[in-house]
């Protein structure tokens, strides 16, 4: 059975994005700053169907993530910015006709939907019976191959504290937002305990990957 790796780029004071996240700001004010060091790299912009870039220490941290990745789980704020039923014209995801993911992706909702698919083999599955039926159908569609916990921070939050992630890499940026959505808040006292694996230093970023001890 393969892993549940949670990924996230934060803040030095703990944000995952900025206060205000809507429609039109989607990572909130600020938040775009968060990924100043990743959107130039070409392992990133391959993916994205973008030409060029650039490579540094960051390549194989970014390439590393992609590797052995079968399937993707995410909370519906990281879907898209809109609440309550899906309504008529349902919000289809940030990412185009053509999303980055490439593989199926479960999003958490407490709002019932048809599953969505998209060219380049991804296709959305609304998951509306909590986080470990969707961590179930994630291991079934991955085949062996490892879960992708994308986020947001609530998500995270929920897999944290029940004890589900088997692996976590931080990638920590020298940006103060001071407000917005906080990866660590709301565990519920629960005790996570961790063991750093690695700590790799990068223009703009300092990557952290822990693994969970249980």
């Amino acid at each position: 059975m393969g892993k549940l790796r949670f990924e996230i780029t934060m803040s030095l004071d703990g944000f995952v994005a900025g206060r205000d996240q809507s429609e039109e700001n989607g990572l909130g004010v600020g938040g775009e700053q968060l990924h100043d060091w990743v959107i130039p790299l070409a392992a990133w912009r391959e993916p994205h169907g973008l030409e060029g870039g650039e490579v540094n220490a960051s390549s194989a941290i970014v390439e590393e993530s992609l590797a052995n990745v079968g399937a993707t789980i995410m909370g519906r704020n990281m879907f898209g910015p809109r609440r309550g039923p899906w309504g008529d014209d349902p919000w289809m995801g940030w990412w185009g006709e053509n999303p980055p993911f490439h593989r199926p992706v479960f999003v958490l909702t407490h709002h019932a939907r048809d599953p969505l698919e998209m060219q380049g083999g991804t296709t959305f599955t609304f998951v509306t019976d909590g986080i470990e039926s969707a961590l179930e159908q994630a291991r079934r569609a991955a085949g062996g191959q490892d879960v992708a916990l994308a986020g947001g921070a609530d998500v995270a939050q929920q897999y944290l504290a029940a004890g589900l992630i088997d692996q976590m890499d931080i990638h920590v940026v020298p940006l103060l937002l001071g407000a917005g959505a906080r990866l660590f808040d709301n565990l519920g006292g629960a005790a996570v305990k961790l063991e750093q694996v690695r700590a790799v230093e990068a223009p703009g970023v300092t990557h952290l990957k822990y693994r969970a001890v249980r």
